[in-house]
């Protein structure tokens, strides 16, 4: 078997400081990228005065925060945030606006992100009064194009996020990788419902993720887990619209996907609610799934789909599901291939589970 996926989704559709160092106590030194050289006039690249800012916050004794001050738009290119620092945990303060350039201002080559923070542990991002524009808009319309994401964390643990606005990437919007333990909350996504690829969350090779109490509208997933992610914990997600919240696709490769679990989360006007994807003919197991306390309507009239490849899927179990059509007269059904599982207080009545 080339992927394995265990999960259980369980869904309710229903002041700045401008001086260089700022101590607070003895505890916190404040490095403010206005004081590296940032102009903040939203045409200036600041690239290189954020990375001074973050160099020397990285090297500094004690916990420490990068400031990014507000009223002012910051424009960057693609940067390295890079770790380990000295310090045992570390802060971005995010108050005022970071832009992306324009599409033709990326350097050829250079297009994998727009920010990326790698090998840093114990780092704590508050979003508050700040936002994030990736600029997606000319990038869309060549959908085969290599195009940035906005946010890239990378091998990092022990990581808050927390108030995070970001809108308009030209790819995913934040994408966790290699990392263990983090939180995300009280983030707001958003990108045009027909923007391609623009989702909200990528989680790949992940371990103990939370995200909750979040917004996410795009033209993609709100949420997709991929290969080798586990206990992976969703809650309290608006989604909408988009493509709904995604495992996979899986069994390109080798790869696993285990306790994932999706509580207390809204869908409207997405493609999908919640989904589970593989690619054809590869031989992916999928078992030990529970979709549970689902409601809500569907303009598709096959409300519930297990389309299982010849491997079949084991374990499946529906419970107190009521979704209907949304258009008079349409009753919505249940479709089934080589599905192995159970049903109760379900409707659409999903007869074609096999035991």
């Amino acid at each position: 078997m080339q992927s394995l996926i265990t999960c259980v989704l369980i869904i309710a559709f229903i002041s700045p400081c401008l001086c260089h160092r700022w101590n607070v106590g003895t505890q916190n030194t404040i490095y403010n990228v206005i004081d590296f050289g940032a102009v903040g006039d939203g045409k200036t690249d600041d690239t290189q005065a954020f990375l001074k800012a973050w160099q020397s916050m990285c090297e500094a004794q004690g916990t420490s925060t990068l400031l990014i001050p507000p009223n002012k738009v910051f424009l960057v290119t693609s940067m390295l945030l890079k770790g380990p620092c000295v310090a045992p945990s570390v802060q971005i303060q995010l108050q005022g606006v970071i832009v992306a350039p324009t599409k033709d201002a990326w350097v050829e080559g250079n297009l994998n992100t727009l920010i990326m923070i790698s090998n840093v542990n114990g780092l704590t991002i508050d979003g508050s009064g700040g936002l994030i524009d990736g600029y997606g808009s000319a990038w869309w319309a060549c959908k085969s194009c290599p195009r940035p994401s906005v946010l890239i964390i990378n091998s990092c643990n022990s990581v808050s996020v927390t108030n995070l606005n970001m809108i308009n990437s030209p790819k995913s919007h934040i994408h966790v990788n290699g990392c263990e333990g983090a939180t995300f909350s009280h983030i707001n996504i958003s990108a045009p419902g027909d923007s391609p690829n623009t989702d909200g969350f990528d989680i790949s090779t992940s371990k103990n993720i939370m995200i909750e109490d979040s917004t996410i509208a795009t033209g993609d997933d709100c949420i997709a887990i991929s290969g080798g992610s586990s206990y992976i914990n969703v809650t309290g997600i608006a989604c909408g619209p988009g493509h709904g919240i995604s495992i996979g696709s899986l069994g390109k490769k080798f790869d696993t996907v285990q306790e994932v679990y999706v509580r207390n989360c809204s869908f409207i006007r997405t493609t999908n609610g919640a989904r589970i994807k593989t690619f054809p003919n590869q031989a992916v197991e999928v078992s030990d799934v529970t979709y549970r306390g689902i409601h809500g309507t569907s303009l598709d009239g096959r409300a519930i789909t297990l389309d299982c490849g010849e491997s079949g899927c084991y374990g499946i179990v529906l419970d107190q599901i009521n979704i209907v059509s949304c258009l008079t007269g349409k009753s919505a059904s249940c479709f089934c291939n080589n599905a192995h599982g159970t049903a109760t207080a379900t409707n659409p009545n999903c007869t074609c589970l096999l035991p």
